[in-house]
């Protein structure tokens, strides 16, 4: 087998989320390396925040469908998270909702100042904890481990008591009929909740979501002020949000 890291990485996460663990002997079998070797391949997986390691081997740090997602077009997430992070400014209160390309906000704020979270999305924590000039409230409720993120009546009324300058929001889905929308009920109601408690509400999605609605409606896209997306949006969907006044930004 290869004696590339960015190789292994990905045998390494594939197996992860099929079988739920992997030993540091089996893996150095089956990539002919060295059992250090591997160690320092999980060491700095667990870095990464994309494992946790254990006596003998490792585990996922995020639950399965969570690491699926934040491997899934990953350069693309970063491109996006990095366009949206440039539109907070200093001194800005921001509402971050759940999800595997929002929590990459955090990463890009760095050399800002005054910056305040509020948020659901726990796996914003992990980034966030790197940069002391941040300042994060996370609200109380229910934690879903799929969606590394937390919900329910306790989280809506926590969101309730916040007024912020921008909501940045994710979402798993959208089309010209529905708008955008998420999978769960649960992160519908509280995405919408963020959004009614900003000034300003930007949306951030790769283009991949669009033509594929979620179950749940979250806003129409005239609900949303902005969009940063990748550059690969087809100009059909730009145009229904440009007639929506919703500003385009391909990153």
């Amino acid at each position: 087998m290869s004696n590339n890291f960015a190789e292994r990485k990905s045998v390494i996460l594939d197996l992860l989320m099929k079988e739920g663990s992997v030993s540091v002997s089996g893996l150095a079998k089956q990539f002919n390396v060295t059992v250090v070797t591997v160690r320092a391949d999980l060491a700095a997986l667990e870095e990464e925040g994309l494992l946790l390691r254990t006596h003998g081997g490792a585990v996922p740090a995020q639950h399965p469908k969570v690491l699926e997602r934040m491997q899934a077009d990953k350069g693309i997430k970063g491109v996006i998270a990095k366009a949206a992070a440039q539109l907070v400014e200093d001194g800005d209160t921001i509402i971050v909702s759940a999800g595997t390309t929002t929590a990459l906000i955090a990463k890009y704020l760095l050399g800002k100042k005054g910056i305040h979270i509020v948020t659901n999305n726990t796996l914003l924590l992990s980034h966030a904890r790197n940069n002391p000039q941040l300042r994060v409230t996370l609200v109380g409720g229910e934690f879903r481990p799929e969606e590394e993120g937390v919900v329910g009546p306790m989280a809506l009324q926590a969101i309730d008591q916040f007024y912020v300058s921008k909501a940045f929001i994710g979402i798993d889905g959208a089309s010209a009929k529905q708008g955008f929308s998420a999978h769960f009920v649960e992160s519908a109601d509280l995405v919408r909740k963020m959004a009614e408690q900003a000034d300003e509400v930007i949306a951030m999605s790769d283009s991949s979501k669009f033509g594929k609605p979620g179950f749940a409606r979250i806003l129409p896209f005239d609900g949303v002020d902005a969009l940063v997306t990748d550059s690969e949006l087809s100009g059909e969907f730009e145009e229904e949000l440009t007639k929506a006044n919703v500003r385009v930004i391909k990153a």
